[in-house]
Formats: structure tokens, C-alpha cells, sequence
């Protein structure tokens, strides 16, 4: 199901395919929050720019994140003392707040009107074995200097033991956001071509050329701002990070809501804030997060989320349900800065976590920069290329043993599953004459069969019985029942069988 923030601008975005080539300037593959971010300063620059997306405006990660404009990362500031020092740390919390304000100003600039509201951010915690971590964190931010407070009492339903506050932090409504900024790349003769899907990117006589399907695109300069990037060499993103997907409620309570936006410190993870749609004040309820690929239940998805608001809301109609993805580092910092050191002139943005709205604002900003050839001083701290020790090394394990599993050893296993024992509106993968076949049966019993294997690196795709789609467990690559790809790295869609021949 769609977000409410798609929902909200229906009719609204609709741009043309690219159907010839063109020659640009900047061309920018994404149209989502930092691929948009990027065009407007570039246009604003004077530069010629050029943004293509698979898709329509923001209709993935953006259109379905929850839209958090916060420079509260989690626990996340200790961590960065105690693995990069303080001046890290004080840069990474520093730039985030200033796209704060970036996005303020520009939202002040244009005229932007997208239910933009200052909120205070809370960590919280309901378990006292857990305060320790509260108070470390408060200590860690005292020592950069910053304004936090403890707190014990909240606007939640529920009693907690502590909690971090931020003030001064934000949140809006994504899509009318991203308009805005469509209105006003337009307007100083920026292009943008929806539902074109660029296929590969090449350096040919120091410029590059972007192939998509129906025309190509010559520019001195590429930003890959495609959430992740599916280019595997140079760069190897594909060995840096993971993906994520964790669900969304937008619940109707029936009550008065409370103000800010809220997130717990340790699993289950629940993220609480409001959002005002059609003339109603929602209550928007996230987490169940899991690897992307991992099999899981409808209770353990949405209906965890869905019992959490039922518990102080009896009466609540849960009014939307949707998911999204997130690239996860390794060390838990974005990539932003040059695709590789063999492409100068080629960009990247990615691996925000799932903080991409200031994290997304800080990217442009830099890559800005680095076209302009001016020096950024947090540049350093989202280095692209950086080849540091790895932190998460059981999480680098999990990615290879996957990988490996679902590259060789589990194309080497027999299918466990005959067709007959596949239940409507469920999938399974079988073997049809030795060849493994992914089958889905809707509830009318009809049979759409694919090849269920990722069109990226050639990983066994596993079903997801609650998206009805087929998810790589690699990399994150996502196709729909039909075998249409719905999320990169994979940009080709999967090879479909006819049972019946």
C-alpha cells in the first residue's frame, strides 16, 4: 500500500520519460529527497541539470520514510566518541543540525507549504536496566557541547524510565516537500524525466554518458542518488552495506495526540510522531525492522505495530500500512563523496540509515561542494572511498555467509515445497525439470512463475509472504509477484515462466 505521504499528492507529479538524448551539464539518477536536494542548489548554482528516476517522484525510500528531520540518530553519539573521537562525532552532529536548518531555509525560500512544524526528538527507554545507556549517551553529547536534556516524563501514553530530549528538531510531510523543489528546479530550467530507467553510467572521453532505455545522457558530471547504488565496480558498495525494511501505521486514534517524535533504544523498536492528513492528526507508528530478504509473518510485521497502538488506542482505526528499505553501513556512517577514487567526477550518496532526511541535505551539500571544487568541512567525516577497519565485523560475517548461502549452497539444495502444497495468495519456489521455478498463487488460484534469481549479482531470491514480492536477502533487491523490479541494486526485472508450456 502506498504512504500517506504519496497518497497526499496524487495527481500531482507526474513528469515525462526521457525519449531521446540529451546533453547536460549535472545528471542526476534519483528523483528522492537527495537527488532533488542536489538538482535545486545546482540549478540555483546556474548549473544545467538533468534527473532521471525509475519511478515516479520520491515513490520509494522518500515517499515511505516517516519523515524525521532530526539530528538524534539513536544512541549514536557515544558510539562515535569512542570510535572516531570527539571532533568526529562534533562534525557528524554539526552537520546534521545545520540541514536542519538548510531545509528550514529552504522551505522559507520557495514557499514550500509542507506541514513543516518544529518537534522535540526523544530516545526513551521503559526497562531501568536500560537508563545506563540513556545517561552514557546524555554525557557523550554534554562533552560535544550539546543542549540535551534528561528527561523522565514524556507526551507518550505510557510511562518511561528516561529519555533524551532534543529540541529544536522538525518533521513534514516528504512529498509536498519534494515538489516544492521540483517547482523550482523547473523554473530555472532544470529537466526531470520520470519512469526512465538508467541502465549503466560510462566515462567516454572525460565525460560521461548515462544509458537508459529510450535516450542517453551526456553530462561533465554524474550523482548517483539511486538509495542503493547499482554500479558494482568500481566503488563495491555492494560488499559496504546492507538493507533494512521496516513498516509503517498510520493510525486514526480517535484522540488528542501528543506533541514530538519519539524512538526507543533497543529491540523491538517502536518510532512514534503525528502527521496531519486530510484534515485529521495521525498517529504514525514504526519498526519490526528485519534484513531485507528474511522471511517474516504479518504479526510480526505489521501487527506487532498494529497490537502497540491497539494497547493505548482500543478504539483506533489503522487507516494505512507500508514498508520501506534503508541501506545500513557496516560502521554505521553514509557514504557521500566521489563513487570511486578511479571516477573524480562521479558522486555518490547513500547508506543513510534510516536518518536520510538530514543525512540526505548534508550529502548534497558536500557533493555541491565538490563540483564547485570548495572544500567542506564534514567532507572527512562521510569519506566514500575511506578504507577503515570494519566495527560491525558480525555483521560483515552475516553478509558473506549469506551470500554465499544464497549464491551456491542454496541453489544446490532441493526444492522442499511441491506446487500443489503452495497456498493461494502465497509463494514458494519448487523445482519444474530440475529448474528451481518461484511460484505464487493469488487467491483465485491463477500462477505467475519466475526465475527467482536476483537480476543484480545472482543471488536466490526467498518469498515474502506478507508483500507478496520476491526480496533478495543479498542485497536487498526487491520484484513484485509478476517479477517486476520494485527496489535496486537490480534494475531488470525477472525472467517470467509459462507453466503451461
Amino acid at each position: 500500500m502506498n504512504s500517506i505521504w504519496i497518497n497526499s499528492i496524487q495527481n500531482k507529479n507526474h513528469f515525462e520519460s526521457l525519449s531521446e538524448d540529451v546533453k547536460t551539464d549535472v545528471c542526476i539518477i534519483g528523483a528522492g529527497i537527495f537527488g532533488l536536494t542536489c538538482a535545486y542548489y545546482l540549478t540555483n548554482l546556474g548549473y544545467k541539470v538533468v534527473v532521471i528516476d525509475k519511478f515516479g517522484i520520491g515513490e520509494k525510500t522518500t515517499g515511505h520514510t516517516t519523515a524525521k528531520i532530526t539530528s538524534q540518530h539513536g544512541l549514536f553519539y557515544d558510539y562515535l566518541i569512542s570510535s572516531y573521537g570527539e571532533k568526529f562525532a562534533k562534525d557528524y552532529l554539526d552537520a546534521n543540525e545545520n540541514a536542519i536548518k538548510n531545509i528550514k531555509d529552504i522551505i522559507d525560500t520557495e514557499k514550500i507549504k509542507c506541514d513543516f512544524e518544529y518537534q522535540n526528538s526523544y530516545v526513551y527507554t521503559t526497562k531501568k536496566s536500560e537508563l545506563k545507556s540513556i545517561k552514557k549517551e546524555v554525557s557523550a553529547l554534554d562533552t560535544l557541547g550539546f543542549n540535551c536534556d534528561f528527561v523522565t516524563k514524556t507526551g507518550l501514553p505510557f510511562e518511561v524510565e528516561g529519555a533524551i530530549c532534543f529540541k529544536n528538531q522538525a518533521q513534514f510531510n516528504p512529498l509536498k516537500y519534494l515538489l516544492g523543489l521540483c517547482n523550482s528546479i523547473t523554473s530555472k530550467g532544470g529537466e526531470i524525466y520520470t519512469y526512465t530507467t538508467a541502465c549503466d553510467v560510462k566515462e567516454e572521453s572525460g565525460t560521461y554518458i548515462t544509458y537508459t532505455e529510450k535516450g542517453n545522457i551526456e553530462s561533465d558530471y554524474v550523482i548517483m542518488a539511486s538509495h542503493y547504488p547499482f554500479i558494482n565496480i568500481p566503488g563495491f558498495y555492494f560488499t559496504k552495506m546492507y538493507q533494512s525494511t521496516s513498516y509503517v501505521i498510520a493510525v486514526d486514534t480517535k484522540k488528542t495526540l501528543f506533541n514530538g517524535m519519539y524512538i526507543n533504544n533497543t529491540s523491538p523498536i517502536f518510532s512514534f510522531r503525528t502527521a496531519k492528513y486530510e484534515g485529521k492528526n495521525l498517529l504514525l507508528i514504526s519498526g519490526s525492522d528485519h534484513k531485507t530478504g528474511q522471511p517474516t509473518s504479518y504479526q510480526d510485521s505489521y501487527g506487532i505495530l498494529e497490537d502497540e497502538a491497539r494497547k493505548f488506542y482500543p478504539d483506533c482505526d489503522i487507516l494505512y500500512r507500508w514498508n520501506t528499505e534503508d541501506c545500513i553501513p557496516l560502521d554505521k556512517i553514509p557514504y557521500i563523496g566521489v563513487y570511486s577514487n578511479t571516477t573524480p567526477n562521479m558522486f555518490v550518496g547513500t547508506g543513510f540509515k534510516k536518518w536520510g532526511m538530514t543525512s540526505s541535505n548534508v550529502a548534497a551539500n558536500i557533493i555541491v561542494d565538490k563540483i564547485q571544487g570548495k572544500p567542506n568541512k564534514y567532507e572527512y567525516v562521510f569519506n566514500s572511498t575511506r578504507l577503515k577497519p570494519i566495527k560491525n565485523m558480525d555483521e560483515m560475517k552475516n553478509i558473506v555467509v549469506q551470500s554465499t548461502n544464497s549464491l551456491l549452497l542454496d541453489k544446490l539444495k532441493r526444492a522442499n515445497m511441491n506446487f500443489d502444497e503452495i497456498a493461494n495468495n502465497s509463494g514458494s519456489i519448487i523445482e519444474v525439470n530440475g529448474q528451481k521455478v518461484g511460484v505464487y498463487k493469488n487467491s483465485s488460484g491463477n500462477i505467475y512463475a519466475v526465475k527467482p534469481i536476483c537480476t543484480h549479482l545472482g543471488c536466490l531470491l526467498s518469498w515474502n509472504d506478507v508483500d507478496k514480492t520476491w526480496d533478495c536477502p543479498c542485497h536487498g533487491s526487491r520484484f513484485d509477484f509478476m517479477g517486476k523490479n520494485l527496489y535496486n541494486p537490480a534494475f531488470k526485472n525477472l525472467e517470467i515462466y509459462n507453466l503451461e508450456d
